[in-house]
């Protein structure tokens, strides 16, 4: 197994390994490679769903996304299609998947079916590194702040417009959800911005205005170049990546050809 990192920020390519028969030792390996680059994108693979779900399964507990009615036979795995008659992707804003809901997933999972040679890469910032950059007074301003993010904003709805698979449920549902501004990974015990461009929407015990110009700053700050990885998608790739220190971007930059991928989002736990 050959790990490279992306960049010396966040994420790492993982090649020589598959996952069809990867035993115990290369699953801590990787296990390892994605607590410490909090992104792994793993190369060349040939997974058959169920290969996906087992491979998952061994990071968290695959769980069922709101919005997006799964594989038949395999209600965890979700479609991220792009049509070529289509313009708008789907998530094509800053986000981390589903802030909203009381327990966010943990990781998310997308490996590639089809997609374009060129184009269509997504973007990663790391919230660690956001933090720690972060002055000492809007640090000590914003440890003890909630904000509460939404399902039905409009940046983020508007991508989920037209998809074809939309769940029945999830129409008639919006999730809402308050979690600290400033999160602990349970297990890197490292401190991250956790808010959404896409989803967080106000910080409570503030007002309006203030809640505003708080959360613009944030998102700027949070999306910079300075804390970005870019990956570059081949059919067969794999890519893990922790939604609790992640901000991530797909980017919108292809039209007319047919972008397909399966993902799997793990639950997580109340953040802290």
């Amino acid at each position: 197994m050959i790990i490279t990192p992306l960049n010396n920020i966040v994420g790492c390519i993982i090649e020589g390994v598959s996952l069809n028969t990867v035993g115990e030792q290369e699953l801590q390996q990787i296990h390892a490679a994605w607590m410490r680059y909090s992104i792994v994108v793993i190369k060349n693979q040939n997974l058959t769903p169920s290969e996906q779900l087992k491979f998952a399964a061994y990071f968290g507990s695959p769980d069922i996304y709101p919005f997006l009615e799964g594989l038949e036979g395999y209600p965890e795995i979700t479609r991220v299609l792009k049509k070529p008659t289509e313009t708008q992707n789907f998530g094509g804003v800053w986000h981390t998947d589903t802030i909203y809901l009381e327990k966010p997933p943990m990781a998310s999972m997308l490996y590639a079916i089809d997609v374009p040679s060129t184009c269509g890469d997504t973007l990663f910032a790391s919230q660690y590194k956001a933090y720690d950059a972060l002055s000492s007074t809007l640090k000590e301003q914003i440890k003890s702040y909630s904000a509460e993010s939404r399902s039905d904003l409009e940046a983020v709805s508007a991508t989920r417009l037209n998809r074809t698979s939309i769940s029945n449920k999830a129409v008639s549902n919006n999730y809402s959800a308050i979690h600290p501004m400033v999160r602990t990974h349970p297990d890197t015990h490292l401190k991250s911005l956790y808010i959404s461009p896409a989803h967080t929407c106000e910080v409570q015990g503030l007002t309006k205005s203030e809640s505003r110009a708080l959360l613009s700053e944030l998102f700027w700050h949070q999306t910079k170049e300075d804390f970005q990885c870019r990956v570059k998608w081949r059919n067969g790739d794999l890519a893990l990546w922790d939604n609790r220190c992640l901000l991530h971007l797909p980017l919108n930059d292809y039209h007319g050809v047919l972008r397909l991928l399966h993902r799997v989002t793990l639950k997580g736990d109340r953040p802290f």
